[in-house]
């Protein structure tokens, strides 16, 4: 057993997890020790890491740790082991929370990408949103902020939209200035946000079917905790209201189940410090040793 760290830098914030992984079984014991997020805002995102890391450390009693794994931004980081893609980080972690999981959305600060993986975690294809932000956690934010809301209160106004005002366009800046006339109009908050989680689940859900995945989608970034959103995108894919169930929601729809876990947004850190100890047991093993039978170990800057 040893422990290994994950370190997933965003755009909007920091995720990290210590963890202890069995290196001697592909398919041992890992469990998650501690976990801590922070964000970046105006900050110096070196300042955020460092500040992230070394409380998820304190957390899990300050460990020894074998491997230090970065993803997304973090290849950078001055004291890391070594760097994993994204993609391949963010299949693992979400296989790790959800085994039954074929497929990720990841929904974070600037963007959107679905994933299809193999049980094993191997991507196999995925796709993205375009560059405009105006399908990201930013652009909610933006919108929250104008509207005087609580980024946290979102999902839970958007919930009570009776009557949902449509946003016309994909440009952030151009639906901006949507939402800027709905209030002149006096549309109310819950209906201006109830429209804008339906405008983004609509090209949610054509991202996702893209990539047809064979089995459930597990929805991670920093949008899975946005139970308007999910309740949108529920009904994009056929099935309805949200109703009690935010942690599991079934679309009827090509009968692909869509799944989050309340770990999500640290999907990317938990498959970074499962590949750190993938790669660490590979380097200490004997020139004697077997191939390991997992195909497609992901690639590293490192």
């Amino acid at each position: 057993m040893i422990v290994t760290t994950g370190i997933d830098v965003g755009s909007g914030a920091v995720k990290a997890v210590v963890m202890r992984v069995d290196t001697a079984d592909a398919s041992g014991e890992a469990r998650i020790l501690a976990h801590s997020v922070g964000r970046i805002r105006r900050r110096a995102i070196d300042a955020v890491v460092e500040e992230v890391y070394g409380r998820a450390l304190a957390d899990a009693g300050n460990p020894d740790v074998a491997y230090v794994a970065t993803t997304g931004d973090g290849e950078d980081t001055p004291f890391a082991t070594g760097h994993f893609y994204g993609m391949t980080a963010h299949a693992r972690g979400a296989q790790f929370l959800d085994p039954t999981a074929r497929a990720v959305l990841d929904a974070g600060a600037l963007h959107a990408r679905a994933i299809a993986m193999a049980p094993n975690g191997r991507v196999l294809t995925y796709k993205m949103t375009s560059q405009c932000a105006s399908g990201s956690g930013q652009f909610i934010e933006n919108i929250a902020r104008y509207l005087g809301v609580s980024l946290a209160d979102v999902g839970a106004i958007s919930l009570q939209g009776a009557n949902p005002e449509k946003v016309s366009s994909i440009c952030a800046v151009l639906a901006e200035t949507d939402v800027i006339n709905m209030v002149s109009r006096g549309i109310s908050t819950p209906d201006i946000l109830r429209g804008i989680h339906q405008s983004m689940a609509g090209r949610f859900a054509r991202l996702i079917r893209s990539v047809h995945p064979a089995g459930p989608v597990f929805v991670s970034g920093g949008l899975a905790g946005d139970t308007g959103l999910l309740s949108a995108l529920e009904e994009a894919l056929g099935q309805g209201p949200l109703a009690d169930r935010p942690a599991r929601i079934v679309a009827t729809e090509a009968h692909i189940p869509l799944v989050t876990h309340a770990l999500s947004i640290h999907a990317g850190a938990i498959g970074a410090a499962l590949w750190g100890a993938y790669r660490f047991g590979r380097l200490k093993a004997p020139p004697s040793a077997p191939p390991d039978p997992r195909p497609n170990t992901p690639p590293s800057r490192h």
